[in-house]
């Protein structure tokens, strides 16, 4: 894709991640919408997948582990098409197969059930172990959001990644700079994060995560490092593309209502029309 289809492709993914949250009335839009680009580029880029076959076992894996944000993950599978956007609206919704956390044995495409915080990047880690153990050319990715490495287990997963040169791993930090309390410095300050992932063992790549350029730029350059992990720490925006949730950590759990949906709605649509312009 070029990088003006990746912003439109994405311009998509927040439209889906705005419309599933209104249509369960509950859901988490701001960190799906900060990590809106990420989860395109990855989708449509960088991970090697095919909806036709969302079991083959050479695929490269991905886990989020910041799970509440499944509606941007949701959105992006449903884009790429492991299953119909229709499905969508069924989020959170008894009988459906999106729940508000990813559930891998219901969801096509899913590689790891996610939701608790901290423990997604322990099971991205033993699956990027299993791959070296047994000699697979698969990568593993994994979503961290900013305020769930205040979770000790995402620092023992990190040593341990490092100490067994895990290089198919890649550690993705969606730094959005906000929580359900506030900001992350308020509640317990990770900070400086890209210097604690260096302590650690990795390889550190900063960047602005909503800059198709720099992400792939990134992913490029984590494709080179031998002998250790590579940690991509993102500058993001909170619910990045509908003005009055960008940064507000109250929209961190919130859906939109009616008239806010359709102001969100209208706001996307114009973006969507300016990209088609270009």
């Amino acid at each position: 894709m070029t990088k003006l289809e990746l912003q439109k492709t994405a311009n998509e993914v927040r439209k889906s991640i705005v419309t599933a949250v209104h249509s369960a009335k509950s859901g988490h839009p701001g960190g799906s919408l900060s990590a809106a680009d990420v989860f395109t580029y990855l989708y449509f880029e960088e991970l090697n997948i095919d909806p036709k076959e969302p079991k083959k076992a050479d695929r490269d894996r991905f886990v989020l582990s910041k799970g509440h944000t499944a509606p941007g993950l949701y959105a992006a599978l449903a884009e790429r098409g492991f299953f119909p956007k229709e499905e969508l609206t069924t989020l959170r919704h008894i009988g459906s197969h999106l729940q508000g956390h990813p559930c891998m044995q219901h969801t096509p495409g899913l590689d790891m059930s996610s939701g608790s915080l901290g423990q997604g990047i322990s099971a991205a880690v033993g699956m990027a172990l299993s791959a070296k153990t047994f000699g697979d050319n698969y990568r593993v990715y994994t979503l961290l959001g900013d305020g769930e490495l205040q979770e000790g287990q995402v620092w023992e997963a990190s040593m341990f990644a490092s100490a067994k040169k895990l290089d198919n791993l890649c550690v993705i930090v969606d730094n959005n700079n906000l929580q359900i309390d506030g900001t992350i410095e308020e509640v317990n300050s990770p900070y400086p994060i890209p210097e604690k992932f260096e302590a650690f063992g990795f390889h550190v790549i900063n960047i602005d995560g909503h800059d198709f350029d720099q992400l792939k730029a990134a992913f490029d350059e984590a494709r080179t490092i031998k002998g250790q992990p590579t940690a991509i720490i993102m500058k993001t925006v909170k619910g990045k593309g509908v003005s009055f949730m960008e940064n507000n950590a109250s929209w961190h759990g919130t859906a939109p209502n009616d008239e806010q949906y359709a102001t969100a709605m209208a706001e996307l649509e114009k973006a969507g029309e300016a990209l088609c312009q270009k």
